[in-house]
């Protein structure tokens, strides 16, 4: 059974089907899906989905793209909603230093600002991270421990990997490794110590081959796992069971009071 750590089920992709693509995904081998929320509304309508199912966890946050619209009263909000035991992390936050739909330090001061609204709550967090390594790795460590959480869709190099690891983080791999010229990311899959790996979605983003370029959907995380244990050279069961035990270890999958 495989965890899709990281899908956006609430997004308006699934609106007219998403009870075919739930039943696909448990046929798929699929046994738990985190939904993640990227800001008050979405992250609210991710605390719906994970309460209708017993299979959907949810998170709260607000991603780098919107963080213009961070203030106290939003993050007051998300808390709120984060004392629900189906809320599992807080994120997605990070910095997206590619787009910059929100001024990098604007970024920045809500990215520290969640930072330590997760650390409050003693939440895991899910970080974005894009052409932002070195200003976010700094506020990560200086930010240190108990801090804990994933590095979704991971972009770097094994060094940032391995960077972000002694920190007490684990790395999460889309479906990007199943692309041909995606050398980086397969060098890191291969890599990456087995107790520090997920496996995500990003649904419905990024979807893997043989279905790039199409709607990406949580089933489909099997080909990403498959990819990888190619490349690491191992049985794709015991692939699928570490990194799922992975992920209810970092989320306490099942386990909030």
């Amino acid at each position: 059974m495989l965890i899709d750590s990281h899908a956006h089920l609430d997004m308006e992709e699934f609106e007219a089907d998403l009870g075919e693509v739930l039943e696909k995904a448990l046929e798929s081998g699929v046994s738990e899906i985190i939904c993640i929320g990227i800001d008050l509304t979405s992250s609210a309508k991710a605390l719906e989905l994970s309460r209708k199912y017993d299979f959907i966890y949810s998170t709260v946050g607000y991603h780098p793209h919107h963080a213009d619209q961070v203030d106290l009263r939003v993050l007051r909000d998300l808390a709120d909603l984060a004392h629900d035991p189906k809320v599992v992390a807080w994120g997605e936050i990070g910095l997206d230093f590619f787009r910059r739909l929100s001024p990098p330090q604007i970024q920045m001061e809500a990215f520290e600002l969640q930072l330590g609204m997760a650390g409050e709550l003693g939440l895991p967090v899910i970080i974005h991270d894009r052409e932002a390594h070195e200003h976010l790795s700094e506020i990560l460590r200086k930010k240190g421990p108990p801090l804990t959480g994933v590095i979704h869709c991971f972009s770097g190099d094994y060094a940032l990997a391995r960077l972000f690891i002694d920190m007490g983080f684990y790395i999460s791999i889309p479906g990007t490794v199943t692309y041909k010229k995606a050398a980086l990311v397969q060098d890191v899959a291969a890599r990456v110590p087995l107790e520090r790996l997920l496996v995500e979605t990003d649904a419905p983003y990024l979807a893997p081959v043989p279905y790039r370029g199409k709607r990406n959907e949580p089933a489909f995380v099997k080909y990403t796992a498959q990819e990888i244990a190619r490349l690491r050279g191992m049985d794709f069961q015991e692939l699928a069971l570490v990194t799922s035990q992975n992920a209810r270890t970092l989320f306490k999958l099942g386990k909030r009071p």
